[in-house]
């Protein structure tokens, strides 16, 4: 098995501590159903800056990131339909699956 980040793109915050609740609540769930395939719940990220070799730039590049966890899976396509029960697509976000290569 490997660990697999899924790194979360755009969604939408919860506009009233009612539906964050609710939203904190799908998350718990999504969490606890994969039991000890979820490694590292992660946590939304702020701002990001992108770093190139021309400098620095406040914009937080392309696809900015808005957030991450990390899961243990037999493969990218397990990874994948874990990310497909994330309540990040339906708050309109994106999920980007990748393996994280042990060196």
């Amino acid at each position: 098995m490997a660990n697999y980040v899924l790194a979360y793109h755009g969604g939408k915050m919860p506009e009233t501590p009612e539906e964050g609740a609710k939203v904190m609540e799908q998350w718990n769930v999504w969490i606890k159903g994969l039991g000890d395939s979820m490694v590292d719940p992660g946590n939304p990220v702020g701002m990001s800056k992108t770093v190139s070799a021309k400098g620095v730039t406040n914009d937080g590049g392309a696809n900015p990131l808005s957030g991450f966890s990390i899961v243990k899976a037999e493969s990218i396509d397990q990874a994948i339909e874990f990310g497909k029960g994330c309540p990040q697509l339906d708050a309109g976000g994106t999920i980007e699956v990748a393996e994280v290569i042990e060196m």
